[in-house]
């Protein structure tokens, strides 16, 4: 019996060694596996992570071309800001690539004496000198005629010219503005002829090769019909007073429209200052545009080592040609359009309608 019991004994701690060694066996098994899905994991998280620094550097290195091409193709202000120091946050209108032959480049803007005072900016640009220059050219031309006490009694070239514009333009104040005697007439013809003379002697000096076309920036046209709008303005109240509104409302027009007519004839009025300034800026840059992009063209074709393409390059050669003296007549007409409108203008102010 007590060699059972022993034999009983020896098997319960041998079953039970069994027991605490699959136990531990259990437990390495499964920190095994544990150990394994953590390294997987964290496999899978470096991966991921590397995946990220390759596309980070790889967009880095784009940026960094990006920013060599940018660098390489600064605008005409930046680099005017860099040659002027004082000038600091001068931009150019239509500044484009230095390097590359843009038609617009032609109506760049840039300061030729830098004037800095505060955050405002009086810099004599290359406009002002051209503008100054047209003055110049006009004073000139009148004090060749006017000289000595007046003209010859047979004139010459310039007092020609001179004579055919002031008629010109007095035609067209006496036939534009109605009503009031020629006294009164005679008061608006010196600003009239002064605006007619200014604008056309501009487009002219912008059709000159190497030169700048002041009339097709829209700020410099938009200050001129402005100024002359405000001017018109003041003189339909100066002549009827409060009765000038009532160009606003015509007569015989039934009450129920007339809040409608009113804000119509309101809007037209005030949009004037803006029309003559947008029509005379859009024809002068359109047309200078053309001819440029046409005559690059041209250019570029009269030197391909090609027998072709010089024969076909007397094509837009003509066309150049023709265009450049269509721009000539659309100059003297932006003139006359713009002035005529003005007339039409001030005779609404003084006789209203």
């Amino acid at each position: 019996m007590e060699e059972i019991e022993a034999i009983k004994t020896r098997t319960a701690e041998v079953l039970e060694e069994l027991i605490e060694t699959g136990k531990a066996s259990a437990r390495s098994e499964i920190a095994k596996a544990m150990s394994e899905a953590r390294y997987n994991q964290l496999k899978a998280k470096a991966t991921q992570v590397e995946n990220v620094l390759r596309d980070t550097v790889q967009e880095n290195a784009k940026l960094k071309e990006d920013l060599a091409a940018a660098q390489s193709e600064l605008p005409a202000a930046t680099l005017a800001k860099e040659k002027f120091a004082p000038t600091e946050g001068v931009i150019s209108y239509y500044g484009d690539n230095p390097g590359t032959d843009s038609p617009l480049d032609q109506f760049e803007i840039f300061p030729l004496l830098p004037m800095k005072l505060g955050d405002f900016f009086f810099s004599f640009t290359n406009s002002s000198l051209f503008m100054l220059l047209t003055l110049g050219l006009v004073l000139l031309m009148i004090l060749l005629v006017t000289k000595k006490g007046g003209g010859k009694l047979v004139p010459n070239a310039w007092q020609s010219v001179v004579e055919l514009i002031y008629d010109f333009v007095l035609n067209l104040v006496n036939e534009q503005i109605g009503g009031p005697s020629a006294n009164v007439k005679q008061k608006f013809f010196p600003c009239i002829l002064v605006t007619f003379t200014f604008l056309l002697f501009c487009n002219l000096q912008g059709m000159i090769p190497f030169s700048f076309t002041v009339t097709s920036h829209f700020l410099i046209t938009l200050a001129l019909s402005f100024s002359l709008f405000i001017g018109i303005t003041i003189v339909g109240f100066q002549r009827h007073g409060l009765h000038f509104f009532s160009f606003l409302l015509p007569a015989g027009v039934p009450l129920p429209l007339a809040p409608f007519l009113v804000l119509l004839e309101l809007i037209s009025h005030c949009f004037r200052a803006l029309s003559s300034g947008i029509r005379l800026f859009a024809n002068m840059m359109a047309g200078h545009s053309l001819v440029k992009i046409l005559s690059g063209f041209a250019w570029t074709m009269l030197f391909m080592n090609n027998i072709f393409y010089f024969i076909g390059d007397l094509g837009p050669l003509f066309i150049v040609l023709a265009l450049t003296g269509l721009e000539l007549g659309v100059a003297i007409l932006q003139a006359y359009v713009f002035t005529i409108l003005i007339c039409i203008y001030l005779n609404d102010a003084i006789n209203l309608h």
